[in-house]
């Protein structure tokens, strides 16, 4: 970990950072699951966090062990199935649906004069964080498409540093995955973990909740 005091900008997951739009994603992928043939269980929801489509899709099939059932035009037509589903739930979205405290929290960084960043391996992002209406928080939001590879790749928290014109070591990366904080560690940023300390063992700084996250939190703990 680098000094605190040169830290100059925040890259934000979506999914259990900003939003809970995970629900979804649970939701939808959970109907996919059950057409393959899969047992849903609480570790494959687990596995899924911060995994693109795609990727979320093998392990699913994976689990299963029905993989060699399906081909590639098969798979993408699922994906499409779920992504479409997942499309219909998240238009439900509001600003309410901002998970606690974060709405403050990036209205206190915004006022420091922090540069912000959403490194999400959702490609609705953009979409969502306009639902929440959060848009002039966010200098970019990553389009997980332009990098080449998914989370715990680093690629994506590369990203979202560069595109605020700033070096790894001046960005704090925020995530509630293992995949995303493995992602934040390795592209050379500071990772905070949100949510159990066991799963996000390998953050830097860790908060249960998102309520708890503060700028005084965040130095406290440094």
């Amino acid at each position: 970990m680098t000094n605190f005091t040169t830290i100059k900008g925040f890259a934000f997951d979506m999914d259990g950072v900003l939003a809970d739009t995970a629900k979804f994603h649970t939701v939808a992928w959970h109907q996919i699951a059950d057409e393959v043939g899969t047992t849903w269980t609480p570790e494959l929801e687990e596995s899924l966090k911060g995994i693109d489509r795609m990727g979320s899709l093998a392990l699913i099939m994976d689990a299963g062990g029905v993989a060699d059932k399906y081909d590639q035009t098969a798979r993408e037509n699922l994906a499409t199935k779920k992504h479409t589903h997942y499309r219909e739930l998240i238009s439900t979205l509001t600003p309410d649906d901002i998970l606690p405290g974060m709405q403050k929290f990036l209205t206190e960084l915004k006022a420091a004069g922090y540069q912000m960043s959403v490194a999400s391996a959702s490609k609705n992002a953009p979409f969502i964080i306009e639902r929440l209406g959060l848009t002039d928080y966010f200098k970019a939001v990553v389009d997980p498409a332009s990098v080449t590879a998914g989370k715990p790749d680093p690629a994506i928290f590369a990203a979202a540093a560069d595109v605020l014109g700033l070096q790894p070591s001046e960005v704090i990366g925020i995530e509630d995955s293992a995949a995303g904080i493995q992602s934040i560690n390795g592209a050379g940023e500071t990772s905070v973990g949100i949510g159990d300390k066991d799963v996000l063992k390998a953050a830097n700084i860790n908060f249960g909740s998102t309520a708890d996250v503060t700028l005084a939190a965040i130095e406290a703990a440094w």
